[in-house]
């Protein structure tokens, strides 16, 4: 597939992505306690989450046909192929189960392992984030880049706080604590696309997190790439799509940033 049908191939996902907004934000206030599901410790689902990835599947299976995917909610067989989704139909569905503002659609398309495509919709404020290789970053058909910001000093951070894995839980508190003295903040949204999605554009200058999914981040790094930016995990290698951690940053900021991470979480765990 040539970058220009690839584009192409966003654009459509792009339109798809916007009408599933559109059910969700129908959903808004409607979900009932009964409704709710506890997958696993503090991992919330809702028939919104099952709908909303049930209509994600078959608008890109119509798109992409003979595609495979790979599903936060499993609503299909999960498979490897040469063109495979991943997909995260609501990440951040406690914000959303809250009535907080902060959730979004991720989706991501990779060739042969090798993410090509990434979209993450934040559902609030109605921002669409997408790059398709080679083409750059973009929101809202407006391009973006990751910021200049060259100290950590002058920087802002996001994070996601543990809620089920505590493995490394001293570890992050020390970090927590050179972060918070260190830089202008530490902000937790609570929606992993969304942070890398803010890195990509400038708003964060870095971001850092564990105990994550596929879903979460493959998205979202790749728009951190695309504008122009760094992705890893801890120990500083590729491995952040499966290994369950990512550090992403711009490029100013990158040495800095991933030396302090280093420190405290790219060793052995704490307890």
């Amino acid at each position: 597939m040539t970058d220009q049908q690839l584009e192409a191939l966003c654009t459509e996902a792009r339109t798809l992505i916007a009408e599933i907004v559109l059910f969700l934000r129908q959903q808004i206030d409607t979900v009932q306690k009964r409704d709710i599901k506890v997958k696993s410790r503090n991992s919330l689902v809702s028939y919104v989450d099952k709908e909303a990835e049930r209509q994600l599947v078959a608008g890109l299976q119509a798109i992409l046909p003979g595609s495979v995917f790979l599903t936060e909610e499993e609503t299909i067989a999960q498979q490897g192929g040469r063109w495979r989704w991943i997909v995260d139909p609501l990440d951040g569905t406690t914000n959303f189960l809250h009535g907080l503002p902060c959730y979004s659609i991720a989706v991501a398309l990779q060739q042969n392992e090798k993410t090509v495509l990434g979209i993450v919709h934040e559902v609030a404020q109605d921002e669409q984030f997408y790059a398709s290789r080679g083409r750059g970053a973009f929101c809202n058909d407006r391009s973006i880049q990751v910021s200049s910001t060259p100290n950590l000093a002058d920087s802002l951070i996001a994070t996601g706080f543990p809620y089920y894995d505590f493995s490394r839980i001293d570890d992050y508190l020390a970090l927590f604590r050179t972060l918070m003295t260190s830089t202008r903040g530490i902000r937790r949204f609570g929606s992993a696309a969304v942070d890398l999605a803010y890195v990509a554009c400038g708003r964060f200058d870095a971001f850092f997190e564990h105990s994550l999914h596929p879903w979460d981040v493959a998205a979202g790094a790749f728009l951190v790439k695309e504008a122009g930016g760094q992705v890893a995990d801890f120990s500083g290698s590729g491995n952040y799509l499966h290994g369950r951690e990512i550090v992403a940053a711009s490029n100013a900021l990158w040495p800095a940033f991933l030396t302090e991470v280093q420190h405290y979480l790219s060793g052995p765990t704490s307890v």
